[in-house]
């Protein structure tokens, strides 16, 4: 993998390996003999080469012909040779976003080393319960902080209704309301973007993801992401992040902008989706029956706190969705004496 050094855009100057989010968990990964490889950053991912950041600036490695870019993602920490310029290896991820995209069984990683996911959605036909339990499954599954950002709150009748929704979606989850155009949206959610902090973004299109990403950015910062309009008739908007790319914010700290994903198949989430649904699962040992499905068996405290008002039906209905879902898509590894089990 060859390197070459580009000119530091107005996005990037030389900064310290801190800065960039580097910390004891990828330190203590290094062997002995790896103590005079350059740590790097991965920005952006294109077909044959990676743009990775470093103390010095902004580099190009050519991927070689044996290597995979699939191996890599927006995030990641590589180890570089200095003296040949070679990529060394890819470091172990402390966090990793990771989704089934369809007809596939395979985990895709879509971007490491997160400290927090900002899912946002609009308060409007866009808001959507399942979905964004999907989001937080996927959050949670991957190690990083999920954050909920309503956008478009202009639009809404009445905004307590989405808030409050929202804030039952998760046990503990923080909602915030932003107007991703307003330069206060970036100290609203500065708790979030310290110094070597990394955030990413996920939602559907239109929902204000780009907006957010130019206003945490800053206007002396480059090049901004395009952004779109939405559809009136079903408040959808289009792709206009096409890649996943990692920007320097204004306030500090980095930021990932991410694909609008309007499809988020699971695939071993089990964790992820315990923590989700945490009242569900804390109820279920209480149940008369150790298999119990929650559906109809006698003696089911589940069941019992739907009946109570504690529980939401719809809410368990999403639980069973998302378990079922998860077990088929989760493939299982042959354990002793040939028995299969499931793969964490």
């Amino acid at each position: 993998m060859g390197r070459s050094v580009i000119e530091h855009p107005a996005a990037f100057q030389p900064v310290s390996l801190a800065s960039l989010g580097w910390s004891e968990f990828f330190e203590d990964q290094r062997e002995p003999h790896e103590a005079d490889f350059a740590p790097m950053r991965v920005a952006a991912i294109h077909r044959s080469r990676l743009t990775a950041l470093s103390e010095a600036g902004s580099v190009e490695l050519t991927l070689t012909v044996r290597a995979n870019a699939g191996d890599f993602t927006v995030g990641d920490w590589i180890l570089v040779d200095p003296q040949t310029q070679t990529l060394h290896r890819r470091l172990g991820r402390r966090t990793v976003m990771e989704r089934r995209t369809e007809g596939s069984r395979i985990l895709q990683a879509a971007a490491a080393n997160i400290d927090t996911l900002f899912i946002v959605t609009s308060c409007n036909a866009d808001f959507n319960p399942a979905r964004l339990e999907r989001y937080l499954a996927l959050a949670n599954q991957g190690g990083t902080t999920p954050v909920l950002l309503l956008t478009k709150a202009d639009t809404a009748d009445d905004l307590g209704v989405y808030q409050r929704q929202a804030s039952q979606l998760q046990r503990g989850l923080d909602v915030v309301t932003v107007n991703p155009r307003l330069p206060a949206a970036a100290n609203l959610l500065a708790p979030w973007c310290g110094m070597g902090r990394t955030v990413a973004l996920v939602g559907s299109s239109g929902v204000g993801k780009s907006t957010l990403v130019n206003t945490l950015v800053g206007p002396s910062q480059a090049p901004a992401q395009q952004t779109g309009g939405i559809r009136e008739h079903d408040a959808k908007g289009r792709h206009t992040t096409t890649s996943r790319s990692l920007h320097a914010m204004a306030g500090g700290g980095w930021v990932i902008d991410t694909p609008g994903m309007r499809t988020l198949h699971l695939s071993g989430a089990a964790e992820g989706i315990e923590t989700l649904f945490a009242e569900i699962v804390e109820l279920a040992p209480l149940c008369r029956y150790r298999d119990c499905t929650h559906a109809h068996e006698p003696g089911c405290a589940v069941t019992a706190a739907i009946a109570e008002g504690k529980i939401e039906p719809d809410r368990l209905n999403r639980w069973r969705k998302l378990f079922d879902e998860n077990r088929d898509n989760t493939p299982t590894s042959v354990g002793p004496r040939g028995r299969q089990r499931p793969a964490r």
